[in-house]
């Protein structure tokens, strides 16, 4: 497979054990000072449990936003990466455009009959953090550098999965890398099998 080396950003998938729909309305609180739902949703993290009452956060939403639905242990560190360091370098960084693989996917593939659910999760995956798909603004940049893409809960990682598998979509015949879909099909189902092994959702995260 012949590539295009010149890639600008990288992406990585994290675990995630909240569903940032579920959540946004209680940051959305307490970005007004009322912190008391989102300590209840986020008990482990650190920087939620520190907020207090009647004075709005230091952080922006985005940022309150991952700290609030990422995978944390019990001292209110963050768990493992999703995959392997090996699979996380081949995932974050494709070897086409900006190295979005998710990207390359919904460019370089349609689906078949009545298949929808594929384009639709690999669309929220990539893009579902945007003010346009979120309906809210604020929760895609965040501070330090810090793009919040998109996100699958748990139920929509198996979802994605079995779309994939089904073989219901085919390649585009102007596929810029030969067996490019093929491969990153490969690698994004390893990392959902992971994801779906630890039983969390993944989000998307870019690194400029």
């Amino acid at each position: 497979m012949s590539t295009n080396s010149n890639l600008p950003s990288f992406h990585t998938f994290d675990p995630i054990l909240n569903d940032p729909l579920e959540i946004i309305p209680a940051i959305l609180s307490s970005l007004g000072g009322d912190h008391t739902e989102l300590k209840k949703a986020s008990p482990l993290s650190r920087d939620i449990q520190n907020l207090k009452e009647g004075i709005e956060p230091v952080f922006d939403p985005a940022t309150i936003l991952y700290l609030s639905i990422g995978e944390l242990d019990s001292e209110g560190r963050r768990g493992g990466p999703i995959d392997s360091s090996s699979g996380k370098e081949r995932l974050g960084r494709f070897p086409y455009g900006d190295g979005n693989i998710v990207t390359y996917l919904l460019e370089n593939t349609r689906e078949k009959g009545d298949m929808t659910i594929l384009h639709d999760l690999l669309s929220k995956l990539s893009d579902g953090l945007s003010e346009e798909n979120l309906g809210e603004l604020g929760f895609r940049e965040g501070f330090g550098g810090l793009t919040l893409l998109g996100w699958l809960n748990r139920r929509e990682v198996s979802e994605l999965r079995s779309a994939i598998r089904s073989g219901r979509w085919e390649v585009l015949s102007e596929e810029p890398l030969d067996g490019g879909v093929d491969y990153a099909f490969r690698l994004l189902l390893a990392m959902l099998r992971s994801a779906q092994r630890k039983r969390c959702g993944v989000l998307m995260r870019r690194h400029s």
